[in-house]
């Protein structure tokens, strides 16, 4: 028996260990994974680095893109940092409670196996009076010591079923239902061992001739048991408490059970005494009758305390059952609104949307009733419960009312967010409306005008072009409107034309935002930013126009007082300061030395040259040299025009 015990403790102590050593081993891992982790630390420092410089660098668009790139990288580096620690701190948790549990099932179990043995070992009950009270008197001291260990045994056993619950791998949970099975049974046993070697004692006192012994025995524990079973001893608290209570009431009405037949035995020896018509017989009555009453008492709270065990246990399971309950459908509710994604930008769509939550925010109402009534039955066990219990029912309470209320709080802020994003779609919507209206006006009213001749005069010319630039103002007073219209929609950049982007020497670049097509989505924005990009097209093309006629009109009003003596001295100092000479100009245009090029040659080599003049004034310089008519220029020409005026001389 002893062999089997001690094989028995070893294979368990070796489940044990190799639990506690799992668990460390999982530790270490964790703290491997950690360091690898650190080690990738400058590979991301160094990406932040790069990614800044980047964006100094970048387009404006780009600049952007690379913002939420390294935001979302630094988000999920500082996840992950955040759950290994998590994951360590964890385990390391974990760790230290199969450690605990570990010791404590290991002191029991060493205890209780001495224990066994030492029962085992004192098997033999003496025929004499005195030692029988001595070996009782030692009984009773194992039994205190027995008393003793209860609080310890019940620690372990709720610290083992704790980590059965909360264990992931199926390995884990058969090993701690093991070893949480195992001691309950030694317990078990060595209790029963207890109870039979105490019935065994009691009995040998008393067929020993020692009645008076005997009865006082069974009457002293009588009396120690009766305040264990008193209707004042709260019973009610967590399912895990009652139902150890239910287990140690199970073994005391087992104890009584067996010490029924001692008392038949007391009081059968008591009427035998009686009729021998001993001088003692009334106190051997009034022992009788004080044994009689003292059991039935014992009993009868026995049953009592049975009912309300089993009260008990029925609302402790009501209480758990309902707070489960509610903890599943709060871990729903928590994951359906943690992960609502992004909100749809179609009005029907999250009307739809606010209609399903507010319906889920009636249910969220309706839940408050079985939260109050959840927490309702909580405070009714808390005001008959086991002092041992109160912490848990109050942790409980207190779980379930907090999570509601952060439940609570997430559905209302999705719901003013649902709202907000309706009354933006709804404003962006109305907006849309009003500038289709008005840039269905802008571009009749910019076609209209286009069919209009320019006027030929000066300061009414002025006139429409300061006209047109309040009408440019005003578009691009509506360039936010747009911006904010398009801003949650995809957008691809569209090239503007080349032909009206350049105009006397400046660039004028329609603004991104301008050129902007919306990919997919509303088909009513598509319509906006295509016609928004076509009234900016016909304001640049009327501007150009305009420009285009004020500077003609300003060049004809100019040419109006040309001279051809004012020209050609401007020219000659122009020539003078660029060291130049004509003859060298001509040469330089007559590729083939023929000593002629044509008119408009000559207009476009003047041109390039960068001399401040105009195409006009050249026309009627050119007409003055092509005296004939034919569109050539000779040299001769231009040197009969320079001699006229004696400002040449021919250099052969």
């Amino acid at each position: 028996m002893s062999v089997l015990l001690c094989l028995t403790g070893q294979i368990l102590a070796h489940d044990l260990l190799n639990f506690s050593f799992l668990t460390h081993l999982s530790s270490v891992s964790v703290q491997v994974f950690v360091n690898e982790v650190n080690t990738h630390r400058e590979q991301v420092l160094a990406l932040e680095k790069a990614g800044s410089q980047l964006r100094f660098a970048s387009l404006k668009q780009d600049v952007v893109l690379i913002k939420n790139l390294l935001l979302s990288v630094q988000a999920r580096w500082d996840k992950l940092v955040q759950r290994s620690l998590d994951r360590g701190r964890h385990l390391d948790e974990a760790r230290k409670r199969a450690k605990q549990f570990h010791e404590a099932w290991r002191k029991l179990t060493d205890w209780l196996e001495e224990a066994e043995k030492r029962l085992d070992s004192e098997l033999e009950i003496s025929n004499e009076p005195d030692k029988i009270k001595v070996q009782l008197a030692k009984h009773k001291e194992f039994q205190k010591a027995l008393g003793s260990k209860q609080p310890v045994y019940d620690t372990t056993v709720r610290s083992g079923k704790a980590m059965r619950d909360k264990a992931q791998l199926p390995a884990d949970t058969q090993k701690l239902d093991h070893l949480v099975g195992e001691v309950r049974d030694k317990w078990d046993t060595v209790c029963g061992k207890s109870v039979e070697r105490q019935h065994k004692l009691e009995e040998a006192l008393l067929f020993s001739g020692q009645f008076a012994e005997a009865l006082q025995a069974l009457v002293d524990w009588l009396y120690r048991v009766e305040p264990q079973l008193a209707e004042d001893q709260p019973v009610h608290g967590d399912l895990d408490l009652v139902s150890n209570l239910m287990d140690s009431h199970k073994a005391f009405q087992k104890e009584l059970g067996k010490r029924t037949s001692s008392v038949q035995a007391l009081k059968r020896s008591a009427r035998e005494l009686m009729e021998t018509g001993r001088d003692d017989t009334a106190w051997v009555k009034v022992q009788l009758q004080e044994l009689s009453n003292r059991w039935d008492t014992v009993c009868a709270l026995s049953v009592t305390k049975q009912t309300r065990l089993q009260q008990a246990l029925k609302q402790a399971e009501e209480f758990r059952t309902a707070v489960q309950v509610l903890l599943e459908w709060l871990s729903e509710a928590e994951q359906t609104l943690r992960f609502r994604g992004v909100l749809p930008e179609e009005a029907e769509t999250l009307q739809a949307l606010l209609h399903t939550h507010r319906d889920f925010m009636g249910t969220v109402e309706e839940k408050r009733a079985d939260v109050n009534k959840a927490a309702g039955m909580g405070e009714g066990i808390l005001t008959m419960c086991h002092a041992d219990s109160i912490t848990t029912i109050k942790h409980w309470i207190t779980i379930i009312r907090a999570r509601f209320e952060e439940v609570l709080t997430w559905a209302k802020q999705h719901e003013q967010r649902l709202e907000t994003a309706l009354t933006e779609v709804l404003n962006n919507a109305n907006l849309l409306e009003e500038l289709l209206s008005w840039l269905q006006w802008a571009e009749t009213t910019l076609v209209q005008r286009d069919t209009e001749p320019l006027p030929q005069d000066i300061p009414q010319l002025k006139t429409l072009i300061t006209e047109h630039q309040m009408f440019m103002e005003e578009m691009t007073r509506k360039q936010p409107d747009v911006d904010k219209v398009t801003k949650t929609y995809k957008r691809k950049p569209a090239e503007p034309p080349s032909s009206l982007a350049e105009r006397r020497g400046r660039t004028n670049i329609i603004t991104s935002q301008s050129m902007m097509m919306v990919s997919g989505g509303n088909p009513r924005l598509n319509q906006l930013c295509a016609r928004w990009q076509q009234v900016w097209l016909l304001a640049l093309d009327r501007q150009r126009k305009l420009n285009d006629a004020l500077d003609r009109l300003e060049e004809l009003k100019e040419f109006a007082n040309f001279d051809f003596d004012v020209w050609r001295k401007k020219y000659m100092r122009w020539m003078n300061h660029k060291k130049s000479r004509v003859m060298d100009f001509f040469r330089r245009i007559d590729k083939d030395q023929d000593g002629k090029i044509t008119r408009q040659e000559f207009i476009d080599g003047i041109l390039a040259s960068k001399f401040p003049t105009s195409k006009l004034e050249m026309t009627a310089v050119a007409d003055i040299f092509d005296r004939d008519g034919d569109g050539l220029l000779t040299r001769s020409c231009i040197v009969a025009a320079f001699v006229k005026k004696n400002i040449w001389t021919l250099q052969t």
